[in-house]
C-alpha cells in the first residue's frame, strides 16, 4: 500500500508540474495587443509560404500569415489572409511582396509603402481590407529569364568574336604599340627630367611678355583696320555713288573702245600696205645687193647677158674644183 501510495503522489507531481508548464508557456507566449485581420490576392506562386509565417513592415516583425487559400473572387489567385498588430501603419498605398530567408528558402510576407497616403486602411473581421501583391525579386528574375539568357548567349557570341585568331594578333599588336608607346614615353620623361627647368620658365615668362606685347599692338592695329576700314568705306561710297569715279572710268573705257574700233578701221589697214611696200622694197634692195656682190661691175656696165644655161647654146659646164 505505501508503494502504490508513493506512485499516486509522483503522479499527481508530475501532472501538476506539466499543468503549470503549459500555462507558464500560454502566459508567455499571450498576446494581448490589437490585431487587425487583412488580405492579399496575389497572382504569383507563393512557394515556401506556411501558416504562421511571420508579416514583416520595412523589416519589423508585425504580424502573422493565419491561413492561406484560393481566392473565390478572383480565379487562378491565391488568397492569403494575415493579422497584422494594429500599431503598423497600413495605409491604402501599403503593398506586399514575398520575401525570403537566407538559404532555408522560407518565406515571408514584406510589408512596403510608398508614403503619399498618411490614412489608415479600413478592415474589419467580417470585411478585411485587401493589400496588392506585387512580384518579388525571384518573380521578375523568372519573367525576364528568357531575356537574360538571350541576351548571355548574343554576349558570348560577341566575344568568341572577338577572341578569333585574327582579333588576338590585333589586341597583341596593339599592346605592343602600347608597350613601345610607353618607352617612347619614358625617354620623353628622362629626356624632360635633363632639361633645364628654370631656363625653360624664364623663357616662357619672357615669351608670355613678348605674346601680351603682341596682343597689345594687335589691339592698336585692330584700331587702325578700323579706321582703314571707314575710310575704305567712305571712298567705296564714292566710288560707287552715282557720277563716281567707277561711272567716269565707265565712259573713259566706252571712249578707248570707241577710239580703238576707229583706228582698227582706219589706220591698220594704211599701215598694212605701208609694211608691203617697205617689205617689197626691202626685197628689191636685197636682190641689188647680192647682184654687186657677185659683179661689181655691173654697178658700172649693167648686169650685162645672162649666161646660157644647161641646153642652151653655148653653155659651158664649169671646171671641177
Amino acid at each position: 500500500m505505501e508503494n502504490k501510495s508513493h506512485a499516486v503522489a509522483a503522479g499527481a507531481f508530475v501532472l501538476v508540474v506539466a499543468a503549470l508548464l503549459v500555462a507558464l508557456a500560454a502566459w508567455l507566449t499571450r498576446d494581448t495587443g490589437e490585431h487587425r485581420p487583412f488580405e492579399i490576392s496575389s497572382r504569383e506562386g507563393v512557394t515556401g509560404l506556411q501558416v504562421q509565417a511571420s508579416v514583416r513592415y520595412k523589416g519589423v516583425t508585425v504580424g502573422r500569415v493565419q491561413s492561406i487559400t484560393l481566392d473565390p473572387q478572383t480565379v487562378g489567385n491565391v488568397l492569403i489572409r494575415i493579422v497584422v498588430d494594429g500599431t503598423a501603419p497600413i495605409t491604402p498605398t501599403t503593398f506586399a511582396t514575398l520575401g525570403f530567408q537566407g538559404v532555408t528558402g522560407l518565406a515571408f510576407i514584406q510589408l512596403d509603402d510608398t508614403g503619399p497616403s498618411a490614412a489608415a486602411l479600413a478592415s474589419s473581421d467580417e470585411q478585411p481590407g485587401r493589400i496588392p501583391m506585387r512580384p518579388s525579386l525571384m518573380a521578375r528574375l523568372s519573367d525576364q529569364g528568357v531575356g537574360l539568357l538571350t541576351q548571355l548567349d548574343d554576349a558570348a557570341q560577341r566575344v568568341n568574336q572577338l577572341l578569333s585568331a585574327p582579333n588576338q594578333k590585333k589586341l597583341m599588336d596593339a599592346v605592343g604599340n602600347m608597350g613601345q608607346a610607353a618607352a617612347n614615353i619614358g625617354l620623353l620623361t628622362q629626356r624632360a627630367n635633363q632639361v633645364n627647368l628654370p631656363a625653360l620658365a624664364q623663357e616662357a615668362s619672357a615669351t608670355l611678355k613678348s605674346m601680351h606685347s603682341t596682343s597689345d599692338r594687335l589691339g592698336e592695329s585692330a584700331e587702325s583696320m578700323g579706321a582703314s576700314a571707314d575710310a575704305f568705306k567712305a571712298m567705296s561710297d564714292r566710288m560707287t555713288e552715282p557720277g563716281g569715279t567707277l561711272d567716269q572710268i565707265a565712259e573713259g573705257t566706252n571712249t578707248l573702245l570707241v577710239t580703238g574700233q576707229t583706228l582698227n578701221a582706219t589706220l591698220v589697214p594704211r599701215l598694212n600696205r605701208t609694211v608691203d611696200d617697205a617689205a617689197r622694197t626691202v626685197r628689191h634692195v636685197g636682190r641689188a645687193a647680192e647682184t654687186v656682190a657677185d659683179n661689181p661691175q655691173a654697178l658700172l656696165l649693167g648686169n650685162g647677158p645672162a649666161q646660157p644655161g644647161p641646153g642652151e647654146p653655148g653653155f659651158a659646164a664649169p671646171a671641177p674644183r
